[in-house]
């Protein structure tokens, strides 16, 4: 990106000599940091209008021309096709809050515009201070940050069914010393059919894939033996493409018994070792199972289910107790799983493979996730993605703080108090940092349809008598005791947005020159 100077500029440049030629060219960091803060600021603004429970929800058609409803900050980032790097920047995976990172790090870049300086460590401190400890063994409490979580979704009348659902999931993965939960071993399996309030959560595993019944095979077997197995029941190919020219009727008659009795084999070696269940990976090459291996897995009792996708097999690996094989020399009894049924149902108009009973199992969980249609059903598990991204981060960080708006205010009031025992530019910088934190109160009473100059203004008298948990109340449009009402969120979420936001300014600040490379 070159800048063509003018001639008077040029004049500048020849009287400039020594040091102070270094500084002939301070428009172009300025103009570039500019344009970075509006593009920031525009992808703020996009998002902020969906904060909070009465944010607005978005639909966005995706370059697939699919449509996608919903007020999911990290849906509406993951969407929208921002061509500025800047903007790209913007694009934090925080799990929960991603809105208010966003809208917080819109509201910085204007405070920087002025001054911003490393108030986050401030922030983090005093928001640590207004939280509260709360332990893994207080379901009340962890149903309380959930449902707060799920009530600004467009599924917020479903919360009382999905918020113990998210508790639960992680709960049974958390040992007394864990400090974190990996969420790949919670699996969200999505179905068209019946309502959300039919989601439910599976004790044992349920499979995104239905039982292949062409060839009339069994739908249900008691005392599973599961295998999971990476090679195909079909006819083998070569390598290349090569044409194999039969002129008679009895080698043609050959070649297909010979076909026959390769696949009865490999089927007999299966029921051999013992199984009746068998999980069939995705094959790109040819067919994973044809007509005729489904024929002899009917004859042989065995219940087939096929297009196991390559990145399930680890999950259900794990979750069965059982090993895949990637060969049928290697098919033994040792690498099966068991269970007590293997189950193919009906759940309103949904098919549904469940496996119960599981012995060995491994620790992870299974949720059913239902909806009306594709789009109800995306939303839904976008929703209990958020709340087990809650409840996570009360493993990771074992503390609670106020929400509507209230732990803004605080830190705002903080930052304001500390800044006058400063003096010169650091003064500024930090009550330039207390300002820009307003931000979440004053759009979470404009989504409301409050105003924001009386509530805010109201919130702060509030704290200043020392109601360090007023919060705004956007159901009764009021400012109210912000625990009193259960609106509660994890520590991590306040504080990691803080941080995040901060971060995220600062290394836009720090960039003054944007080339784009051929």
């Amino acid at each position: 990106m070159a800048l063509n100077p003018s001639s008077s500029a040029q004049g500048v440049t020849k009287k400039l000599s020594g040091s102070n030629a270094a500084f002939n060219d301070k428009g172009k960091p300025m103009e570039l940091r500019l344009s970075n803060m509006v593009a920031a600021k525009a992808i703020s603004d996009a998002v902020r209008t969906s904060l909070g429970p009465r944010g607005m929800d978005k639909m966005i058609q995706t370059s697939k021309g699919e449509t996608i409803v919903t007020n999911d900050g990290a849906t509406i980032l993951k969407s929208i096709q921002a061509l500025h790097p800047a903007a790209k920047m913007l694009d934090i995976e925080a799990g929960d809050g991603t809105t208010s990172v966003v809208v917080l790090a819109g509201a910085f870049l204007g405070a920087a515009e002025k001054m911003l300086s490393k108030g986050s460590t401030k922030a983090v401190e005093y928001l640590t201070e207004m939280s509260t400890p709360v332990d893994l063994k207080d379901n009340a409490s962890l149903l309380r940050a959930a449902s707060t979580s799920l009530n600004s979704k467009i599924v917020s009348q479903y919360s009382s069914t999905l918020a113990p659902i998210a508790v639960s999931a992680v709960t049974r993965l958390v040992t007394s010393t864990s400090s974190n939960v990996d969420l790949r071993d919670i699996r969200v399996v999505k179905k068209v059919g019946g309502t959300i309030e039919d989601t439910e959560l599976v004790d044992g595993v349920v499979l995104n894939q239905t039982v292949v019944i062409a060839a009339g095979g069994p739908t249900r077997i008691e005392k599973a033996k599961i295998a999971i197995i990476q090679f195909q029941l079909s006819a083998p190919k070569p390598d290349m493409d090569n044409t194999v020219i039969i002129n008679d009727y009895r080698q043609m008659d050959k070649v297909l018994k010979e076909g026959r009795q390769y696949l009865l084999n490999i089927c007999k070696k299966i029921k051999k070792a013992g199984c009746n269940v068998l999980l069939i990976q995705k094959s790109i090459l040819r067919d994973a199972v044809d007509d005729i291996s489904l024929n002899f897995l009917k004859k042989l009792g065995i219940l087939a289910v096929k297009d196991v996708e390559r990145d399930e097999i680890e999950f259900l690996s794990k979750s069965l107790g059982c090993k895949p094989v990637a060969d049928i020399d290697a098919f033994s009894e040792d690498k099966l799983g068991y269970a007590d049924l293997v189950e193919e149902t009906s759940t309103s108009g949904a098919k549904v493979v469940k496996i119960t009973g599981i012995r060995n199992r491994g620790l992870t969980v299974s949720i059913l996730a239902m909806g009306s249609n594709s789009l109800v059903v995306e939303e839904c598990e976008r929703s209990i993605h958020d709340a087990l991204c809650v409840v996570r981060c009360l493993v990771k960080k074992r503390a609670l703080i106020g929400g509507g708006g209230a732990p803004e205010i605080h830190v705002s009031r903080l930052l304001a108090q500390y800044a006058h025992s400063l003096k010169g530019m650091e003064a500024f910088c930090f009550q330039a940092y207390a300002d820009a934190l307003e931000v979440i109160p004053t759009t979470l009473a404009e989504n409301a349809g409050l105003n924001p100059i009386a509530i805010v203004t109201e919130l702060r008298n509030r704290h200043a008598l020392g109601e360090r948990n007023a919060g705004i109340n956007v159901r009764k449009g009021l400012i109210s005791n912000i625990l009193e009402e259960e609106v509660v969120q994890p520590l991590l979420v306040s504080t990691s947005a803080v941080e995040l936001a901060t971060e995220t300014v600062c290394l836009l600040l720090k960039i003054d020159d944007y080339v784009q490379a051929r």
